[in-house]
């Protein structure tokens, strides 16, 4: 990975461009343009979502994936409601969501389930990632900024509670213009994650009084 203040590199284009109709959870449907990338740092297959016509501060989801929450909807996390929440915002108001190949914070899919069965002992979620090697979060968004550079945008309002989000992405050349938090997608499975991430890392979640 390279280091967290490194300059994006300039060599990123858009790949292809295809139409992507999208059912959300609620049944209802939305018109998307997928867009795929040449040059991203990482390597990796990267996607960007374009909702509408995005105005001069277009709305940006980043989206790390989660099998399983994403696809089995899983309950040990938020993310699947943060996507749904995120694609029902961005067919309203337009603007991007880029979904990133990003398993489990960065060190993939069957180290992260090792990581639930440290929770199931006691551990919390980022020291669970701690024990087997890994950082807290191993997430480096360079390959997000590439992606918006590409696609023309510098400036953006960001969605997200995460504030390693929008820091990372300052100090990579795109101006957060302004900040809007997710809703709180607390369950009786997930309230020691969302706890974590609170106190440890400082996301912007207002827990409920009963929740913390």
């Amino acid at each position: 990975m390279p280091p967290r203040d490194a300059a994006p590199q300039p060599a990123v284009s858009l790949r292809a461009t295809v139409q992507l109709p999208v059912r959300l959870a609620d049944g209802t449907e939305a018109h998307a343009l997928a867009h795929s990338f040449h040059g991203l740092i990482d390597g990796k297959e990267h996607m960007a979502l374009q909702f509408g016509e995005p105005g001069a501060l277009p709305l940006v989801r980043m989206h790390s994936e989660c099998l399983t929450g994403d696809v089995f909807g899983s309950l040990r996390c938020d993310c699947g409601p943060q996507l749904q929440e995120a694609l029902r915002v961005l067919k309203e108001e337009g603007g991007y969501l880029l979904y990133l190949r990003q398993e489990g914070r960065g060190i993939g899919l069957y180290p992260k389930l090792d990581a639930y069965r440290l929770q199931e002992q006691g551990l919390d979620t980022y020291a669970a990632n701690v024990h087997l090697g890994h950082g807290q979060d191993d997430r480096d968004y360079t390959a997000a900024a590439q992606m918006l550079q590409a696609l023309g945008v510098s400036r953006i309002e960001l969605l997200s509670n995460n504030p390693d989000k929008k820091q990372q992405l300052e100090r990579l050349g795109i101006e957060v213009a302004a900040c809007r938090q997710t809703r709180v997608h607390a369950n009786k499975h997930n309230l020691g994650y969302l706890r974590a991430k609170v106190n440890l890392t400082h996301h912007l979640l207002q827990l409920d009084h009963d929740d913390s």
